[in-house]
């Protein structure tokens, strides 16, 4: 008869012992046992089995008042009054004999091995059923950390036993059809790691917000891990790209965004934790640093691959040793089992106000509804169905209550936060880490919810229109013109990865700049030219650095890379800053800076201003900013265009400045492109063809100049038309000199989303590629294949034929 295993080291479990030890418990083995060998470091510990717990069960017949006590549950007894009970009666009931001695032996052997007396441990409930593919148990059962000496762990083995049926895990179980009985817990018991003089987080292999599987994302924030699970901090966020990961020479880390990290869980004197706030300092500074950051998306991968699927894993940092820890891992649960080939799309129909409240968007989707503002959780029949949750964090304890809502908003937590988790799994819009959600919303005021806008959500007075769709990838045509994407938004640009577009087109590093950098980089380089409101705000806006310009490189570089990453390795065409004086202006210590202009249009803007003293040097933080993610991060399928350039002089000079900052056309695949937008380009295309690899038309800006029209001028709207035969025949003309040459033409514009017979004459001109904004793509790629089929026939796939007669679109085809 085989002898009843109660406690087993984790060094003998693997994912086998799923049904034995639950799969926490036996991830934490399967790493200890197989991964070790690779650098992956997993604290000791060991687990009690499931068979310990059944044990339990059996003294006194507590199975059975058990199951009497859920009988009643489905009879309409209170939640409540039933967990209560149970719990009870598990705390009643006395551990068995065997079980305590045997941990209590497990305990001291684990103290040896660490030549400690009575060493802290964390102890973690494991349900037999956790973190398979179709459940997420993960938060539904007690942790408790700083464990030191036999009885508080033999207490704390206790009440993990009794926190399989609190209120929030009775209730998972009955909606997600689980037998109560037919779950187990295993208790694991695990050495702790001084994260309390360091920092923890949580780390993704994919991005949790969009499924993009060609990064890891790693959270972190002072002290233990709890806050950032639980949403008490705004953690720092750190974001890899794994193909960069496979160049040691290459810096994978492609955006790093600081927290406010206000406080932190640290050892309470009489055991057990507490929370306290953290230092200015604390607050400003990472927690890890890039080579930390690689070590961990390293450990990450290889638990990744080791498994076979996108996974959620726990880390912690040791302050005594400066060591890293995985102290968790378990199968990614949301976005893995998303379909790939299906894109729903939400967007609001209404033009909104300005938003209430603005925070970290979780989920793409629009909800709305009363505001019901709670402090703590209630009693389900007194949360509305439908309703806005407005609380400052949520626990397991709110799940109940989250179910109901149709949107959640948060004072705290990032994008791995128990609100952010959660959330996503209900399929519930969520906007995290609002800061003030509860102080601006009203109990009781109608709002709009709206995820569907990029990377912050916004909370809008009253019930907007929204409209949702749903686009089956699968069904989109091939075509032979390439359809890419027009990207500004970096916090956006993985929410895309899932469309079939062929690269970006268009990425502007203006909206970077004023939306990430949010400040004139010459007032950066400069700020002895600045008022003394505009030097402070300039302070505050760049703390922590110590090097203003550096400010400016890392976080347009963080935007350029996401932007890349989102479509490695197809090209991806970013154009260098092409703000007019007035905008520039506007920018925070602008205004120094620019000259007032009668015509901003068409003045100092573009090529004009990067060879110039007035601003060279910002020109050259952008060059710096894109050799980094080109040269350092590994990116090289960025493609630099430049806009605006009147002359083949300044193209020479722009292209002379380009190469002083490392960024030689040719070199280390480097193309160059120049907008087409100027009727010179088009005059002189063979000329500017010399000197750049494409030509990507601006088609706004070539059929304001051609016609000599303000596009911004009311009075004249009716002419301004990219149809007229001016401006087709120039895009004809280009095109056909361009390809003559080798040199590819794109168009970026608004019309080809617009009007389908613009982009036939597009598709008839014989154009290499069109750009479009992201919510347009399904329409226009199933347009150009229209087109293509018209033109070419069942050949349409076949290569493009210069020379063919091409058809004006204003010749009413």
């Amino acid at each position: 008869m085989a002898t009843t295993r109660r406690v087993i080291p984790f060094a003998e479990l693997g994912r086998q012992d799923v049904g034995r030890v639950g799969g926490k418990n036996a991830s934490l083995g399967e790493m200890t046992a197989h991964l070790a060998s690779t650098g992956v470091r997993v604290p000791p510990g060991f687990a009690t089995t499931a068979d310990a717990y059944g044990e339990l069960l059996a003294g006194h017949v507590l199975r059975g008042r058990i199951d009497e006590q859920l009988g009643r549950l489905h009879e309409g007894a209170a939640l409540e009054e039933v967990g209560a009970a149970i719990r009870s009666m598990l705390l009643a009931e006395p551990l068995p004999a065997e079980l305590r001695t045997e941990i209590v032996s497990a305990y001291e052997q684990l103290a040896r091995d660490q030549g400690r007396d009575e060493p802290e441990v964390a102890v973690r409930s494991s349900a037999t059923a956790e973190d398979l593919p179709e459940a997420s148990f993960a938060g539904q059962q007690e942790t408790y950390l700083n464990v030191r000496g036999t009885a508080r762990l033999l207490e704390a083995v206790h009440r993990c036993y009794a926190s399989l049926f609190t209120d929030r895990a009775i209730d998972y179980r009955e909606r997600m059809g689980f037998d109560h009985l037919s779950v187990a817990l295993s208790v694991g018991v695990q050495v702790m790691v001084r994260s309390d003089l360091a920092g923890a987080g949580v780390m993704f292999t994919l991005d949790p917000e969009s499924g993009f599987p060609e990064v890891t994302v790693v959270s972190a924030a002072w002290g233990l891990g709890e806050t950032v699970v639980s949403g008490q901090v705004d953690p720092d966020e750190y974001t890899v790209f794994k193909p960069s990961m496979k160049d040691a020479s290459l810096d994978p880390v492609i955006d790093v965004r600081i927290g406010a990290k206000r406080q932190k869980a640290v050892y309470a004197e009489q055991g057990m934790t507490q929370t306290v706030d953290t230092m200015g300092e604390e607050r400003s500074r990472r927690v890890l640093t890039d080579a930390e950051v690689r070590l961990l998306a390293g450990w990450a991968l290889t638990v990744e691959e080791h498994y076979g699927c996108p996974m959620d894993l726990e880390w912690a940092k040791d302050g005594l040793t400066g060591d890293l820890w995985i102290v968790q891992a378990r199968p990614e649960t949301v976005q893995s089992r998303r379909r790939v080939s299906t894109l729903r799309r939400c967007r609001l129909t209404a033009q909104p106000g300005e938003a209430l409240v603005e925070g970290i968007a979780v989920g793409e989707a629009i909800g709305r509804g009363p505001i019901v503002a709670l402090d703590s959780p209630v009693d389900l029949d007194r949360f509305p169905a439908g309703g806005v949750l407005v609380t400052g964090i949520t626990d397991p304890d709110w799940e109940p209550i989250m179910k109901r809502a149709s949107a959640i908003v948060t004072d705290h937590g990032g994008r791995t936060s128990h609100a952010a988790i959660v959330s996503r799994e209900l399929g519930v819009p969520a906007i995290v880490g609002t800061g003030r959600a509860t102080e601006v919303l009203g109990d009781g005021q109608d709002v709009t919810v709206s995820c569907a806008e990029g990377g912050r959500g916004r909370v809008y007075a009253g019930l907007l229109d929204y409209q949702e769709t749903e686009t089956d990838l699968a069904e989109l045509p091939v075509t032979r013109t390439r359809i890419m994407l027009n990207l500004a938004d970096p916090s956006a640009a993985f929410r895309w990865w899932r469309l079939p577009a062929d690269g970006v087109g268009l990425a502007r590093l203006e909206f970077i700049v004023a939306h990430q950098v949010k400040a004139h980089p010459m007032a950066l380089l400069h700020p002895e030219r600045l008022d003394h409101h505009d030097r402070c705000a300039i302070d505050q806006l760049t703390e922590g650095y110590l090097d203003r310009a550096q400010y400016f490189v890392d976080r347009l570089a963080y935007g350029i890379a996401r932007i890349a990453a989102s479509r490695w390795p197809s090209p991806v065409v970013v154009r260098t800053s092409d703000f007019k004086t007035n905008e520039y202006a506007r920018l925070l210590g602008g205004r120094p800076f620019e000259p007032s202009e009668a015509n901003p249009m068409i003045g100092w803007r573009g090529a004009s201003r990067y060879y110039s003293d007035g601003y060279r040097e910002g020109f050259a933080l952008e060059c710096r900013a894109l050799r980094r993610v080109r040269e350092e991060m590994g990116l090289t399928n960025v493609i630099v265009m430049i806009p605006f350039c009147r002359t083949l002089e300044e193209a020479d000079r722009v292209l002379e400045v380009m190469a002083q900052q490392g960024l030689q056309r040719g070199d280390n695949g480097l193309k160059a492109y120049v907008m087409a937008e100027i009727p010179a380009n088009i005059i002189l295309a063979g000329d500017f063809a010399e000197r750049f690899d494409g030509f990507s038309i601006g088609s706004n800006d070539l059929t304001q100049l051609t016609l000599g029209v303000d596009r911004d001028s009311e009075a004249l709207s009716h002419i301004f038309d990219e149809s007229n035969p001016a401006v087709t025949r120039s895009i004809e003309t280009l095109v056909s000199r361009a390809q003559a040459v080798g040199r590819t033409v794109g168009l970026c514009g608004q019309r080809p989303s617009d009007d389908a017979d613009f982009t036939e004459f597009l598709v008839d001109a014989g154009i290499d590629s069109i750009s479009v904004a992201p919510d347009s793509f399904a329409t226009v790629k199933q347009h150009v294949a229209a087109a293509e089929l018209n033109r070419h026939g069942t050949d349409r796939m076949s290569p493009a034929q210069p020379g063919k007669p091409r058809v004006d679109v204003s010749s009413g085809r």
